[in-house]
């Protein structure tokens, strides 16, 4: 069985940096990619970044413009999100996910998410 354990969230001022962390265990060899989501309240879950395990290749979402960074420690079998110049419209519960199929984009394990709240 896969778990997925985000953490590192929490409140931050307008301006300000918050490094969100994400433990993978159980069959981490299956995974294709790990993703990070958010999502505000009254509004959709947003997909904001993504790396593939076993090459590190990441993609953003274009609105970002470049504030977030992913990455991924393979031996330690964690992912990691920098957030930089965070804004109060960044507030929401971020989550992290795995991927197993590299054909669909379709994410298969969800952490349990972790508060991110960002004061004016």
């Amino acid at each position: 069985q896969v778990q997925l354990v985000e953490s590192g969230g929490g409140l931050v001022q307008a301006g300000g940096s918050l490094r969100l962390s994400c433990a993978a265990s159980g069959r981490t060899f299956s995974f294709y990619a790990m993703g990070w989501f958010r999502q505000a309240p009254g509004k959709e879950r947003e997909w904001l970044a993504a790396v593939t395990w076993s090459s590190g290749r990441t993609y953003y979402a274009n609105d970002l413009k470049g504030r977030f960074t992913i990455s991924r420690d393979n031996a330690k079998n964690m992912v990691y999100l920098q957030m930089n110049s965070l804004k109060p419209e960044d507030t929401a519960v971020y989550y992290c996910a795995a991927r197993q199929d590299p054909l669909v984009v379709k994410y298969d394990y969800w952490g349990q998410g972790t508060q991110v709240t960002v004061s004016s």
